[in-house]
Formats: C-alpha cells, sequence, structure tokens
C-alpha cells in the first residue's frame, strides 16, 4: 500500500465528512481547530494533558484564551467534538493533528513537546491516516524530527501513513479574521498528503494554498512572523529616536501610511509577546547559525531593538515623573493592562508584565487592573488585578495604560488620573497637559 492508494480514500471520508479526527493538545490553537472542524460536521476527539481542562471541556466551559465562547458553544452543542486525556483515540482516528506548543529554551528551539506526542501518536496509529503538525517550528522539523517517532512503531510514512505540516494562523480577539476567512498553507511530504490535508482545511477554511514540501510550508509560518516582528522592531526603534528629538512618532506613521502603496504601518509599544512574534524568529537565527554557520544579523537586531523596550518604557516612565517633581521611588503607579495584547487573556511573554517588575525594582508600589487576568505570578511579582474605580485612578501618581482593552475609556480616564502614561496610543488625538504618549 502507498499514499496514492490510500489517499483516495481518505478524501473520500473527508468529502462525505464521515472522516474523525483527533487533535493532540487543546490549547488555543488545537481547541480552535478542532472546534471548527466539529462545527463542519466532522468527529472530532481533543487531548490534552490537563485533566482539569479537559473535565472542563468535557463539560461544556470553554476554559481556554483565545478560543472565543461563541464558536466553542456551537461546536459543543452539535455533539460531534468529545475530549479525553488518553492519545490512544488515535488508533481510531483518519486525521490526527499535532497542535503542541514550541517554546524557546535558552535561545534554541525547545522541541520536547513535539517530540511527546510524536512517541504518543506513534503508538496508536494506524494504516491510511494522515498525521498533520500544526505546531510553529523550523524548516525540517516535521521530516526529520515527528516522522522518525511515527515511524518507530513499524508503519512508514507515504506507505502506512501520509504526513503533512499546516502551521496554525489564529490570530487571538481579531474580529475581523478568523478560522475560516484566514486561508491557509499546507505542504505534504509526497503529493497524496498535500491533497489530503488541503481536503480537510478545504472542510473548514475557505482558502488553501498547496506549497510543494513540508519545508516550505514550515518556512512561509516563520517569514509570516519574521516579518512583524522586523518591522515592530524598526516603529520601536524609532519611537526612540523621534522622543529625542520631539517628534510625535504616531503623527508620523499616520502621515506615513496614507501613502496607497509600499508602506504598511506597524506600531510601536513596550516590547512584543504572545507565543508566535518574540519566539518564531529565534527558530529562525538558532536555525541559520546551526545550519550555515552565520548569524540571521537582520532578526537577530531586531530581537534585540525589542527586547529593549521594557526598559525603555520604565525609563520614559521615571523620565516623566522626575519631570513633574516626583521620585519613582515610592510612586503609586496604577498599570492597566497586562496581556501582551488587547482584548485576550493570554499574559505569555507579555513586555506589560516586564514594564511593571522593572518599576517595581526600581522602588516604585504598582498595582493593576485587568479584565482578564486575576493575578500575577511571575517575573517576581505577586500581585492581584484591583477594581477599576474613579477613586483608584485619582489616588495614583502615575496611570500607565500599557494593554489598551475596549474596556477602557482613554477620555474619562484622562478626567481622574494626576499622569496617564499611553504606551499604545490609545489616547489617539486627545491632547492634555497630563498625558503622554510613548
Amino acid at each position: 500500500m502507498d499514499s496514492a492508494k490510500i489517499g483516495p480514500t481518505l478524501r473520500a471520508l473527508i468529502a462525505s465528512r464521515s472522516a474523525t479526527v483527533a487533535v493532540i493538545g487543546q490549547g488555543y490553537v488545537g481547541l480552535s481547530v478542532a472546534a471548527a472542524a466539529a462545527a463542519a460536521g466532522l468527529r472530532v476527539c481533543g487531548v490534552d494533558l490537563d485533566p482539569a481542562r479537559v473535565a472542563a471541556l468535557t463539560s461544556g466551559r470553554n476554559v481556554v484564551p483565545g478560543v472565543p465562547d461563541d464558536v466553542f458553544d456551537v461546536a459543543f452543542a452539535g455533539g460531534q467534538m468529545t475530549f479525553g486525556v488518553d492519545p490512544s483515540v488515535v488508533a481510531d482516528a483518519d486525521i490526527v493533528l499535532i497542535c503542541v506548543p514550541t517554546p524557546v529554551f535558552e535561545h534554541r528551539p525547545d522541541l520536547r513537546p513535539i517530540e511527546a506526542a510524536g512517541q504518543a501518536v506513534g503508538a496508536h496509529l494506524r494504516t491510511g491516516s494522515l498525521v498533520i503538525l500544526e505546531s510553529t517550528t523550523y524548516p525540517g522539523t516535521t521530516e526529520q524530527l515527528l516522522k522518525p517517532l511515527l515511524e518507530s512503531h513499524g508503519l512508514k510514512a507515504s506507505r502506512d501513513f501520509m504526513l503533512a505540516y499546516s502551521p496554525e494562523r489564529v490570530d487571538p480577539g481579531n474580529p475581523k479574521f478568523g478560522m475560516a476567512n484566514t486561508p491557509r498553507i499546507v505542504g505534504g511530504l509526497d503529493p497524496e498528503a498535500t491533497r489530503c490535508a488541503a481536503a480537510f482545511y478545504g472542510q473548514i477554511v475557505d482558502d488553501v494554498m498547496a506549497v510543494s514540501s513540508l519545508r516550505a510550508a514550515e518556512m512561509a509560518k516563520l517569514l509570516e512572523n519574521t516579518y512583524r516582528m522586523v518591522n515592530i522592531a524598526l516603529v520601536n526603534e524609532l519611537a526612540m529616536l523621534c522622543a529625542q528629538q520631539g517628534i510625535n512618532t504616531w503623527e508620523v506613521i499616520e502621515a506615513a501610511a496614507t501613502k496607497p502603496f509600499g508602506f504598511m504601518a506597524f506600531y510601536p509599544g513596550p516590547g512584543v509577546g504572545g507565543h508566535c512574534i518574540p519566539l518564531d524568529p529565534t527558530y529562525l537565527a538558532w536555525q541559520s547559525r546551526r545550519d550555515t554557520g552565520k548569524p540571521f544579523r537582520l532578526v537577530e537586531l531586531a530581537q534585540d531593538i525589542n527586547a529593549q523596550m521594557p526598559e525603555y518604557v520604565s525609563g520614559r516612565i521615571l523620565t516623566m515623573l522626575n519631570a513633574r517633581g516626583l521620585s519613582i521611588k515610592g510612586a503609586k503607579l496604577l498599570a492597566l493592562g497586562v496581556t501582551y495584547k488587547p482584548n485576550v487573556g493570554d499574559i505569555r511573554e507579555s513586555a506589560a508584565i516586564e514594564v511593571l517588575a522593572n518599576l517595581v525594582r526600581l522602588g516604585a508600589k504598582v498595582s493593576y487592573h485587568d479584565p482578564f487576568v486575576k493575578e500575577i505570578r511571575s517575573d517576581g511579582l505577586r500581585l492581584t488585578s484591583k477594581r477599576l474605580t474613579k477613586d483608584a485612578v485619582a489616588s495614583a501618581d502615575c496611570v500607565l495604560l500599557l494593554t489598551p482593552h475596549d474596556t477602557y475609556d482613554v477620555a474619562e480616564l484622562l478626567e481622574d488620573a494626576r499622569l496617564l502614561f499611553d504606551a499604545r496610543n490609545a489616547s489617539g488625538r486627545l491632547k492634555s497637559p497630563r498625558l503622554e504618549r510613548l
């Protein structure tokens, strides 16, 4: 048997929506695709190592930040989606998706989650199935690392099962682009694997683009996020230059963005966060040094610039207080928003938290409010979100708008705040002697 023979059978199952799907990992990536597949009429089992998460999902409670409640509720109500901790469900699956984290450890990709998932899937994989890796990683991972693990129990890729890569493209909190209207990239170990992966994603997204190889699909994902990271570094460094020259950075970007071609607006901030932008380019930089012996110079420079931003923002706040006769030591600072981006509950790699940790080290008395984060237990901080009241705003020496969730009314904040530092230009065209922007 080979993929040319098993592929048509699988594609027929997908077309009739009779295929069964196992999704390994129920973070926001895995749960998002599981919900989309279930909503499309496919039978789905989500597998996760966390029994508490599995229990909550099984009871119909969406406990995964970044997955909209309405998306989860529709999929759950259809009765096509179940959850468990046992990876042996792979034995009954026609399609297996691996959606596990790929963190960075000591500036190197940490592929242990993929290795563990590959071993678990390989132990239960059956003939005729399709395995798709969605986790972001460097080119070559699917074929060089995952494939041998899947084959370690006797089955062979392109003979007994098919193997493909399709990078996740979920953007938590994005109201315009969700799973369905964000095109998918797929690349297979062989043409039939590519066709089957494209057929599967064609059930849940509007457009699918097939590329020629696993490595091309892996590289495409890294390019997307490296492009963003480099351009964010550009405007972050521009913001530092503009501040020294007394130029409004936001006005400059707004003016440049009127050009209808050759320019795309990016915006500065206290740093980059989340699961993608701070981490994915590291895979490229690491692989470049490993495979070519040369640094990926633009990426490494951009990483250095972005890494400076939390300290730079802390310094700007200190300078702002000093200019008004206030000392950072003992200053009462109220931070609004500590997640890595607005309107999501994700604090992974959050630059806002790093800013707060810097300010605490400088001697400030820091408190915070965030409707998505009840407490902070990282970077040496042990803080609990406080109620956002007029008294809380008015009693602070300075209010720090670090992550502008939609719930924050900047004009209203300015009515009560003694000082307000806006790290994201949420204040727009508002003007006040008590307002300072990054």
